[in-house]
């Protein structure tokens, strides 16, 4: 440290004199520069005055990229055109050249404060609550060089970029809803046509569909009962007609025979016989005789029986008719029993050939319920997706239809101008403290380089480690400087008249440094 000090003292003029030189250099500069003026208005971003519990805004990006839109939007060619045109700024001809200078010397930045200024008057008495949240806002800059047409240049991009946000966030919800109206038709449009390859399946599938499957098992059941009563009715009526007309067989072979004297055949043998044993008897006696008169009366019976006889088979239904009708009401009760159980049995074997075909239907039914079942899984799955989605659209829609409407009426955010654009008073470039300080920078800066250069250009031996490391020899003695006086009194007092100086490492005598190695 001992020779860093001893360096800065002798080389302190070489870094204060351009450290003094360059503040001055540096502010006399700034004049060089034409003078810039700055006009500055401020914004503030207040929210939505519904509560975001009950209207949910579309617009959802974050504030800063929403500000740098803004930004690039007003700086067009074509938005900027109609302002200079309206405020008469500039030439037509010096137009094009002016918009390159707003949209090079127009900047927006964001500011964040945590209270309003009414608020801030009583920050350091209380919290910040929950309804201290933080207020977002920008400010507008515009650097020209005469500070009147910065501050109107700089108020009128400022309405432009109000403007522009309240026309983009109408534009916004407008855009929105229409987006999510084309998607509820098309999403209604896809739950149409699910309903339609839903209730075809049905149709098609009818009694086959998962939810039919119990009804399917119990009916398969109940008919499986029917089936077996029916059989059972069946066999039982079969069993029942047997016998009945074994029993009708019987009672008819008894009453035909106890009819059989009614036969053509019996009752010409008889009348044969009748007319014989009336030739015999008239061969004995006369007609007068009572066996001869008692014949004759017989086979007149007789006849008159034999006749009926052939007039009947003459008419074969009448005769049957008439059979039937003389058949004895034994007879006739078991032919209608045997009709009746006929009727029973054809009901039973239609019945349970209903029934057979039913519980083949049911049967295929249930053998095909777990591929319909798949089938019917998926459709539904896509139904219910298709419903979810349009039920979920419905409500996005409703909700951007509430967002547009308070858009529409200035209800949602709102950007208000909070400090108008000021009119400056000084210019904001060259900032000649700046360029005082920047010279006084650079000034220290010089002085330093150059006080080591002249420090690593300086060969002189200044101290017993620099004459020791430069001759390579051991040190007997040093004695520091005394000067020419001091010197001469020195010798004088040694009384040493002959003696001489010599510089270790040196033919010639130089300037003498603070310390100098010397041989008597």
């Amino acid at each position: 440290m001992d020779d860093y000090l001893a360096m800065l003292r002798r080389r302190l003029k070489v870094i204060l004199i351009p450290a003094l030189l360059a503040p001055l250099a540096g502010y006399g500069v700034s004049y060089a520069f034409s003078p810039k003026f700055t006009s500055q208005s401020t914004v503030l971003v207040e929210g939505q005055k519904v509560p975001d519990s009950l209207v949910q805004s579309v617009i959802t990006s974050d504030f800063t990229q929403r500000i740098q839109t803004l930004s690039q939007q007003v700086l067009s060619p074509s938005r900027l055109r109609p302002v200079i045109q309206s405020l008469a700024l500039a030439k037509p001809d010096e137009e094009n050249k002016l918009i390159e200078d707003i949209q090079h010397n127009m900047t927006v930045d964001p500011v964040i404060t945590s209270m309003s200024a009414a608020g801030m008057a009583g920050a350091k008495k209380k919290k910040p609550s929950a309804a201290d949240e933080p207020v977002p806002g920008f400010i507008v800059n515009y650097t020209d060089s005469e500070p009147v047409r910065a501050q109107k240049i700089c108020d009128a991009l400022t309405e432009l970029i109000v403007n522009e946000n309240l026309k983009s966030r109408g534009e916004v919800a407008k855009g929105t809803t229409d987006f999510l109206s084309r998607q509820v038709e098309e999403a209604k449009r896809a739950i149409d046509e699910q309903d339609k390859k839903l209730a075809a399946f049905k149709k098609q599938y009818m009694g086959q569909l998962p939810t039919d499957a119990d009804n399917n098992v119990r009916m398969l059941m109940s008919l499986n009962t029917q089936l077996d009563a029916t059989t059972q009715t069946l066999a039982r009526a079969q069993q029942d007609k047997a016998y009945t007309e074994s029993m009708l067989a019987q009672q008819t072979a008894a009453w035909k025979s106890s009819q059989s004297n009614t036969n053509p055949q019996t009752l010409e043998q008889q009348l044969n016989q009748l007319q014989a044993q009336l030739m015999q008897l008239q061969a004995r006696y006369t007609d007068d005789h009572p066996d001869v008169i008692k014949t004759k009366a017989d086979i007149a019976e007789v006849q008159k029986k034999l006749k009926e006889v052939n007039a009947a088979a003459a008419t074969a239904t009448a005769s049957n008719d008439k059979a039937s009708a003389s058949e004895p009401p034994e007879i006739r009760q078991l032919r209608l029993q045997i009709h009746q159980y006929q009727n029973v049995i054809e009901q039973a074997a239609i019945d349970q050939k209903r029934l057979q075909g039913q519980i083949g239907v049911y049967q295929s039914r249930t053998a095909m319920s777990p591929g319909v079942e798949e089938q019917y899984k998926l459709l539904t799955r896509d139904n219910d997706n298709a419903q979810a989605f349009y039920k979920d659209l419905l409500a996005k829609k409703s909700s951007a239809e509430l967002s547009t409407s308070m858009e529409n009426q200035q209800q949602g955010e709102q950007m208000n101008v909070l400090v108008r654009a000021s009119l400056p008073d000084s210019p904001s470039f060259p900032n000649r403290p700046f360029f005082a300080a920047g010279g006084l920078g650079a000034g220290l800066a010089f002085g330093f380089i150059l006080a080591i250069f002249l420090e690593f250009s300086d060969k002189s031996i200044r101290t017993e480690k620099d004459a020791a490391a430069i001759m390579d020899l051991p040190l007997l003695i040093s004695v520091p400087w005394l000067g020419e006086d001091e010197a001469e009194a020195e010798v004088s007092a040694n009384g040493n008249g002959n003696a001489r100086r010599r510089l270790w490492g040196r033919g010639d005598p130089a300037s003498p440094p603070e310390h100098e190695n010397i041989e008597v």
